[in-house]
Order: structure tokens, then sequence, then C-alpha cells
């Protein structure tokens, strides 16, 4: 691989979206050929389970069930846009990607996490991300500004404990890949937090 792969992981209000559209816009900037990807979705299938997990609320889907959809989605993502982005010398940046299933249907959900880590091995058949941008805020806040965003989804509309248990989990992500996984706490605005993302990303392409 050629090319760099960043993600954004973190609980729901955190910023992952603006902030990774704001790093796309800054790396374009400074020259690079940035790529912005978001899980579920990105290609045609994904999209299609996208809405299927988020928007489809007549749906009842169990986290066994919820966990394979989100592979295959991310399967597909992977081996249809990323890979070759990456062979091409492509910085990829990725609006969630495995670590977001070990978090949710894991930690969440209490789906079992060694079973978890398969799946995610075959679905991206061994790809790791080179950076992961781990936003963390307090579980109350982020819903609350989830919720004034765009009203919530099928996965936001979960109880606080559940959001609780997926932080938790992130956190817990962290302290076993200090290298990979960097934790950026979302404190005062956006510009601020956005600082602290170029950062981590600037010292990483050094």
């Amino acid at each position: 691989m050629k090319g760099i792969f960043i993600t954004f992981e973190g609980p729901e209000g955190s910023g992952k979206s603006t902030h990774a559209l704001r790093l796309i816009r800054h790396l374009k900037a400074k020259g690079y050929d940035p790529l912005l990807v978001r899980e579920p979705g990105t290609t045609r299938l994904g999209e299609m389970i996208r809405k299927i997990l988020l928007k489809s609320a007549s749906v009842k889907i169990g986290p066994f069930g919820e966990m394979m959809l989100f592979e295959a989605a991310r399967c597909q993502l992977t081996d249809e846009i990323i890979r070759p982005a990456l062979k091409s010398g492509k910085v990829v940046i990725s609006d969630r990607y495995y670590d977001a299933t070990t978090a949710y249907q894991g930690g969440g959900s209490g789906v079992k996490i060694s079973f978890i880590n398969k799946l995610n091995l075959e679905a991206t058949r061994g790809l790791k991300p080179d950076l992961t941008l781990l936003l963390d805020i307090d579980t109350n806040t982020g819903l609350r500004r989830a919720k004034g965003v765009k009203g919530f989804d099928r996965m936001e509309e979960k109880s606080r404990s559940y959001h609780r248990r997926v932080r938790r989990a992130y956190l817990d992500l962290a302290k076993r890949e200090p290298k990979r996984i960097k934790v950026i706490k979302v404190r005062g605005t956006i510009n601020e937090t956005q600082g602290l993302v170029r950062r981590a990303v600037e010292e990483f392409i050094k």
C-alpha cells in the first residue's frame, strides 16, 4: 500500500463527519489528494445497507444481524474503493471503520469481541488504519448535539446506558492500541478541536 489510511471514530455527537470533511479541505490545501468515505456507505451496496440500519425504524434488527450488515458494507467498501485508492497513493479518510463494530455491537450490544475480531479481519482482509482519531465526548452532551443537528437515527435512539458502554469500549480500544488510536477530547470550539485533529495528522505524516 502506497497511500495513508486515516479513520475517524467516536460516540454519537462527537463531530466525526464535520472534522473529517474539514481535514479533507485542509489536506487539499496542503497539496494532497485525499478521498473521503463513510461507513456504512459510499458504495451502492453500502448506501442501501446504511438506509436499512439507520433509517428503517420499522425493521427489527438484532445485534447479530446488525453486526453482519455492517461487516457486509465494510467488505464492499474496502474492496471496491479503499484498497484501490491506497494503491494509487491517495490519503483515504473514513468516517468510521471496524473499531465502530467493536465499540457498538461489542461494547454496546454485548456480541462476543473475539468473534467480532474474526469478522473484522475477514471483511477487511487484514487492512488496518494507519491512524485512528477517536473524538471523545461526554455521552449526554454528545446525544444532545446529535439530536439537535438532525434528530435521532435508529442507532442514536438506543438507551443512554448503551451509548455509555459504547464510549467505554472506544476508550478501552485506545488503551490497547495507543500508537494507532489517538484520543482527542472534544472541548471548546470546532476550530479548537480541528486544530488538534490537524496536529495529530501532520505529526503522523511527518
